[in-house]
């Protein structure tokens, strides 16, 4: 009796099973269907073709799965964990576009090693920092040609004492000019940032210790009669090149919430108030700091 050929699995090509070209003798050649001739089986040549196209399309599939899960990632994920999505939920004000001032040809930055005196060769009121979107710009504190004089800035502090003993740590060590801006923004946070300089570092240096230390200010700003170290101030944020002390004023806060900073860079020293009724927020106190750090670092 002869043996009938068994049937194949799905998807086994003949060629799997037979050598191309041979039909055995025992097997009868198969009938070709009447209306739907068979596929050509693949020769010798042809199945390194189909091997390398099957290959490219399961790696195209998987690219094409990757692609699908990466996108799915993205949209699921916080903006705040996408570098460039961050949201302004935590407070941040929108700042313009902030850059330094160009120097003078020829002229070093403050903290070159060939500038010795840490002196800062550019304009000094471009290195205030610019208000945020939608604040409204205090007129008060543009001065004449951009310079504050010393009798406006003293009024900061809130005892005539203090006025008089820091108007005369300003004349002995030799204060050059004030370049100030201030602002208030649409929640009534008002800002002041008031820059001071000096001939070189080592000057402004000192007089930085005469204006404050870790504990508080020396000398009470209005507003503020009592402080502490703001110790909540993330010191990951501070400048390498530029000395910082923060302070919050203690509760139960006055008419309004006051904190501070003093800052020393080269041979300036900044203050920068920041104050509203209520409660005067961390994130854009922290924020304005940073951003006046770095346009003096």
């Amino acid at each position: 009796m002869t043996d009938q050929p068994q049937p194949q699995p799905p998807g086994t090509m003949l060629a799997d099973v037979v050598p191309v070209g041979v039909v055995p003798a025992d097997v009868p050649p198969a009938e070709p269907a009447a209306t739907d001739p068979p596929p050509a089986a693949a020769g010798p040549r042809d199945r390194p073709v189909l091997r390398a196209v099957l290959r490219w399309t399961a790696v195209v599939t998987a690219f094409a799965a990757f692609g699908t899960g990466t996108a799915y990632g993205i949209t699921r994920m916080e903006r705040t964990d996408v570098p460039g999505l961050a949201t302004e939920s935590d407070g941040r004000w929108a700042y313009p576009e902030i850059t330094r001032p160009p120097l003078p040809s020829g002229s070093p930055g403050p903290f070159a090693t060939v500038n010795w005196a840490e002196a800062h060769y550019a304009d000094l009121r471009a290195l205030l920092l610019p208000a945020p979107d939608g604040a409204m710009d205090d007129k008060a504190l543009r001065g004449t040609g951009g310079w504050l004089p010393t009798k406006d800035f003293l009024p900061v502090f809130a005892a005539k004492e203090d006025r008089d003993e820091v108007g005369r740590l300003l004349t002995d060590h030799g204060l050059r000019h004030i370049a100030a801006r201030g602002w208030t923004t649409g929640d009534g946070t008002r800002t002041r940032l008031y820059l001071l300089q000096f001939d070189t570092g080592a000057v402004a240096e000192t007089l930085y210790g005469e204006l404050t230390e870790y504990s508080g200010p020396r000398h009470a700003v209005a507003g503020a009669t009592e402080t502490e170290f703001d110790d909540a101030y993330p010191t990951d944020a501070d400048s390498g090149s530029v000395t910082r002390y923060a302070y919050d004023e203690v509760k139960p806060y006055g008419a309004e919430h006051l904190r501070q900073a003093f800052l020393h860079a080269g041979d300036v020293v900044a203050l920068v108030l920041q104050s509203r009724k209520g409660t005067t927020a961390a994130v854009p106190f922290q924020q304005t700091v940073t951003l006046q750090s770095q346009l003096l670092g």
